[in-house]
């Protein structure tokens, strides 16, 4: 049998209830909140009085319990209205913090009723400040992933927003051999500016992560951002083809829909000898992990030179030898101070030769995801295991290296 005010048991709990606390008929209500859905808490503390036959309501403001606040709403909901000004946003949800006393009388009246259908001051207050809001602001509440939260402290009428981050996909090309993916904070100050960074805070002046940032910044309006590449290269390393997938992390943005192509075209021109952005879309925080923890393989072009000129010949055994073949890597000495001391176990997919000229020569390779190739070249003192160098009898080491395509995402 369904639930019902008129049941004799909540009759009991409300007579009960009503001899010993004085409360407006939202809390009344609120006690049995789970039933007859559909009805509000306040026409339910009516019907409550009408069925015990005590109809005499009690003004919200001589609340035992809420001592009017739920007479507060509409000041809520301006205060809201008023904080969300100028942030651009498509969900959001309402939150609010209870003077501990009224938490505490709450407890107690719950205690004593031991009605199971009751529900919070707090619940009912996000819930009908939120209904307001969906009309005035033609926004639609979201419990998962709203854009924007809004906590309001119904104590001191202060408004805390709670901003979700926007989330923008994209591939970049680095052109440059000089810049880093991300900002490079100097050891010495740790990104406070000394007189070693010339007061920068930084080691490198430009990165990747700066130069696409700086334009979603403006446009957004947001506080800060963080850069999740999938993997990086070396500074010194180029990344061409298709370009490395990363996601831009804006954070407390105020501005919300922009346009990609756009910002797109405004990055390339002001960057164009230096770094280039495509496929740009929005996106999500599970992204994240996913392009983190992708395994994908590269494409690298490698141009090194040896001690003494090669032969052609030479170096095609050397090639074919790795072709399709696993190497032993340990954490090369270059990052030694850095990384955890393992052996790791890397795939040589392709080993082409593209050219030999004296004692220099360029290869093409694709690896698993996570090789070192300047020391599948130079073999770092025998860390890497086989190399070119060890193949071919004579110590090589790289001189440029390009990244020309990822694959796999």
């Amino acid at each position: 049998m369904v639930n019902s005010l008129k049941d004799k048991k909540n009759i009991q709990i409300a007579e009960k209830t009503l001899k010993k606390y004085k409360l407006c008929d939202h809390c009344l209500g609120r006690v049995f909140a789970q039933i007859e859905k559909g009805k509000t808490n306040k026409k339910r503390g009516e019907t409550v009085r009408i069925l015990t036959k005590k109809n005499k309501e009690t003004e919200i403001c001589d609340c035992w319990l809420c001592e009017g606040l739920l007479e507060d709403i509409t000041h809520f909901v301006e205060l809201i209205s008023k904080s969300l000004k100028g942030y651009e946003f498509d969900t959001f949800l309402v939150g609010t913090k209870i003077d501990e006393d009224i938490v505490g009388r709450e407890q107690e009246l719950y205690d004593y009723t031991g009605s199971e259908f009751s529900e919070s001051i707090k619940t009912e207050l996000n819930r009908e400040i939120g209904k307001i809001l969906e009309k005035e602001l033609r926004r639609e509440v979201n419990f998962e992933k709203p854009d924007i939260m809004a906590v309001v402290d119904t104590c001191f009428d202060v408004v805390d927003l709670q901003i979700s981050s926007l989330f923008i996909y994209g591939r970049y090309k680095k052109f440059s051999r000089e810049i880093p993916q991300t900002r490079w904070f100097c050891k010495i100050c740790r990104g406070k500016g000394c007189k070693k960074c010339d007061y920068t805070g930084k080691i490198y002046d430009k990165s990747v992560e700066e130069l696409v940032a700086e334009k979603f910044l403006k446009e957004t309006h947001g506080d800060e951002e963080s850069f999740h590449g999938a993997g990086r290269e070396d500074i010194d390393v180029r990344m061409l083809g298709n370009g490395r997938p990363f996601i831009l992390e804006i954070k407390n943005p105020k501005i919300r829909n922009i346009d990609l192509n756009k910002m797109k075209s405004d990055i390339n021109k002001k960057n164009k000898y230096m770094i280039e952005v495509n496929d740009l879309r929005f996106s999500n925080r599970e992204e994240i992990a996913e392009i983190k923890s992708a395994k994908m393989k590269k494409v690298y072009r490698v141009t090194f030179k040896c001690e003494k000129p090669v032969k052609y010949e030479k170096l095609i055994k050397a090639a074919q030898s790795l072709q399709g073949k696993k190497i032993s890597q340990s954490t090369p000495s270059r990052v030694a101070h850095r990384r955890a001391d393992l052996i790791r176990p890397k795939y040589v997919y392709n080993c082409d030769v593209e050219k030999v000229d004296g004692n220099i020569s360029t290869l093409t390779l694709e690896t698993e995801s996570g090789t070192y190739i300047k020391e599948l070249v130079s073999g770092d003192n025998g860390k890497t295991k086989p190399s070119i160098s060890e193949l071919i009898g004579a110590p090589c080491n790289v001189t440029q290296l390009d990244v020309i395509e990822i694959k796999g995402e």
